[in-house]
């Protein structure tokens, strides 16, 4: 892969990941038009999340930072006897309705035969040669997107997430983690803002809960990409990890200045119109 093919993937990652349009989504759309295929491509497409991942770190660090003090007085207070499920607050809150939202990430480890799992299965489709489902995904997140802008003005929204809506929410993120066109913001603030969380609270909310996926999805991506011997070059790859991680985080910021602005209609006019070019290109056999 060259320099400058890995610089155009690691920023449509920057900005796919953050912008509710499905970075899978344009991530294979793109290696499909620019001829960049194989065992590698997955494990690149993965490592270019762990950017983004970086760029989450980064914007949200003062909050990440009180996750992880507070999960301690969490521990702390289980085995103290002191831990009181209806007491719940603040970040406290926010980690045990995490807890909730991560269960459905179990259902992608569920074995659907020859050794592989339903994340594997369903990550094939990323790989292979037509781009048919992706113009699909990119159907169903326009129609999701627009149909959580008409719900959430017709609700009383709320800032805490409380435990129905935390597995609905992970449910949505297990959904998009599967299929390459669904995308993981998307899915899971909108799913939100249908379930009456403000916007503004499931941003935070959404980019924080994909940090254990984007890790978990990292580790079984390299063990087996060391299983079956993929190859991968480390300068185009770490470049793209850079260039995603810098424009994931003008990305969050430019989202957080967009949802003030109420134009997440938009974003769902977008994906709709692709999802259609998809499946002209994919029909025509472009």
């Amino acid at each position: 892969m060259s320099i400058i093919k890995a610089i155009i993937l690691g920023a449509v990652q920057g900005i796919t990941e953050f912008l509710p349009i499905s970075s899978s989504g344009h991530l294979s759309l793109f290696q499909h038009f620019l001829g960049v295929g194989g065992e590698g491509s997955l494990l690149f497409s993965v490592l270019l999340h762990l950017g983004t991942l970086i760029a989450v770190f980064i914007v949200f660090h003062k909050t990440i930072f009180e996750l992880v003090i507070d999960a301690f007085d969490l521990v702390k207070d289980i085995f103290t006897g002191k831990f009181k499920f209806n007491k719940l607050e603040g970040k406290k809150k926010m980690l045990v309705m995490f807890f909730f939202s991560c269960i459905p990430l179990l259902l992608l480890l569920i074995p659907v035969g020859n050794d592989m799992k339903l994340m594997d299965y369903l990550g094939s489709f990323a790989e292979d040669d037509s781009i048919l489902l992706e113009g699909i995904c990119f159907l169903v997140t326009g129609v999701l997107l627009l149909t959580s802008t008409v719900i959430s003005k017709k609700k009383t929204l709320t800032g805490d997430v409380n435990t129905p809506q935390a597995f609905a929410i992970g449910l949505a993120q297990a959904f998009a983690a599967g299929f390459p066109g669904i995308s993981r913001s998307g899915s899971t603030i909108s799913t939100g803002m249908i379930c009456g969380v403000s916007k503004s609270n499931m941003v935070e909310y959404s980019f924080i809960l994909g940090i254990p996926a984007i890790l978990v999805a990292n580790i079984v991506e390299f063990k087996d990409a060391i299983d079956v011997g993929a190859e991968i070059e480390i300068l185009p790859t770490l470049i793209g990890v850079v260039v995603a991680a810098v424009v994931g985080v003008l990305c969050i910021k430019l989202l957080q200045w967009i949802l003030k602005k109420d134009a997440w209609k938009y974003f769902g006019y977008y994906c709709l119109a692709l999802g259609v070019i998809t499946i002209v290109c994919s029909i025509l056999g472009l």
